[in-house]
C-alpha cells in the first residue's frame, strides 16, 4: 500500500528533533530507513534543500528552509508530488506556530492520515503548483553512498555539493526587473537580426567589415547574459553584470556608424537599467532560524 509511514521536523544545524509522528511501524525496512533519516538529519546543512533518498522499497524525502528540516519516510510507490506537498504543508504549519518552538504532534498525525488517503484531498490547485515546482526544480537524488555508514561514523562528502548553494535564493522579482529583462531580450534580438543581415552583406560584398558581425553578436550575448544574471544567483554576479554592461557600451561605440544616436542611447540605457536591476535584486539575507 502506498502511504506515508513516518514524518519528523528537525533543526538543520545539528539535526535536533523538534517533533515527529507517532511510530507504529515495526517493519525492519522502516526501522532501517529511520537510521538513514537520522544520519541525514545531521547532514542537512551540507545538502541541497530538496532531496530524495531511496532505501530499498522506501523513500526518504526532505526539504529544509529557514533553519528547519522537514523529513518523511514513505513507500517507494508514493507519488513524489504528494510527498513534497505533505512536507510543504508541515513547513507552513511550523511557520505559523513557530513561537511555540514545537509543531504539534497531532497536526503531523492528522496531516499524515490525510495524505495517506489522496482521494480525499481537496488540494488539487496546490498539487498542480507543486507538480510544476518539482518539474522546474526536481529533488536531488541521493544514494546511500552519500551518507557513508549509519553507525555514527559517516564520512563527510561536502565537496560533491559545492556550488549548489541550496538555500541561496534571490529576492522576489519586481515589475521594474521584469521590464528590464524584456527590454534586454529585445536588444539582444535586435543585435541578432542586425548580425544576420551583416553576414548576408559580407557574403554579397567581400569588402564589408566582418568586425561588425562580431560586434553585433557580442552585444547580443551580453544582453542575453544580463537576463541570465538577473534570473539566477551566481558567484561574482554584480561584477559580471558590470562587465556585460561594459561590453554593451563598447559594441555600441564600435557600431556608431550603423546606428543613429537614439538607437545607441536606447541600447546603452537598457544595459544600464538591467545592470541596476541585477544589483538591486540581491540574494536574500540570512534567514532566521525561528529560535529553534
Amino acid at each position: 500500500m502506498s502511504m506515508v509511514l513516518f514524518a519528523s521536523v528537525v533543526r538543520v544545524r545539528d539535526g535536533l528533533p523538534l517533533s515527529a509522528s507517532t511510530d507504529y511501524e515495526q517493519d525492519r525496512g522502516v526501522q532501517e530507513s529511520k537510521k538513514y533519516l537520522k544520519t541525514l538529519s545531521k547532514k542537512l546543512s551540507q545538502l541541497p534543500d530538496r532531496c530524495t533518498l531511496k532505501t530499498g522499497q522506501y523513500n526518504i524525502n526532505f526539504t529544509s528552509s529557514l533553519g528547519v528540516g522537514y523529513m518523511m519516510i514513505c513507500m517507494e510507490s508514493y507519488p513524489s508530488v504528494l510527498a513534497f506537498s505533505f512536507l510543504d504543508e508541515l513547513q507552513r504549519e511550523f511557520i505559523v506556530s513557530y513561537d511555540t518552538k514545537r509543531i504539534s504532534n497531532n497536526f503531523i498525525q492528522k496531516t499524515k492520515q490525510r495524505y495517506n488517503s489522496p482521494r480525499s484531498l481537496s488540494i488539487k490547485i496546490n498539487l498542480a503548483d507543486m507538480q510544476t515546482e518539482i518539474k522546474l526544480r526536481p529533488p536531488y537524488q541521493l544514494s546511500t553512498s552519500d551518507l557513508g555508514t549509519v553507525n555514527g561514523f559517516a564520512h563527510q562528502s561536502t565537496s560533491k555539493y559545492k556550488g549548489i548553494a541550496p538555500n541561496q535564493m534571490l529576492e522576489p522579482v519586481m515589475l521594474a526587473g521584469i521590464v528590464s529583462c524584456m527590454l534586454s531580450l529585445l536588444c539582444g534580438s535586435l543585435n541578432l537580426i542586425r548580425g544576420v543581415h551583416a553576414i548576408e552583406s559580407i557574403l554579397q560584398n567581400e569588402d564589408e567589415d566582418c568586425n561588425y558581425v562580431i560586434a553585433f553578436f557580442l552585444g547580443m550575448a551580453a544582453c542575453f547574459y544580463q537576463c541570465y544574471l538577473f534570473a539566477f544567483c551566481t558567484s561574482w554576479r554584480n561584477m559580471k553584470s558590470c562587465l556585460s554592461f561594459g561590453l554593451i557600451c563598447l559594441c555600441s561605440m564600435y557600431l556608431y556608424e550603423l546606428r543613429n544616436m537614439w538607437q545607441l542611447l536606447f541600447h546603452v540605457t537598457v544595459g544600464a537599467f538591467t545592470t541596476l536591476q541585477i544589483r538591486l535584486r540581491q540574494p536574500q539575507g540570512k534567514a532566521p532560524d525561528y529560535n529553534v
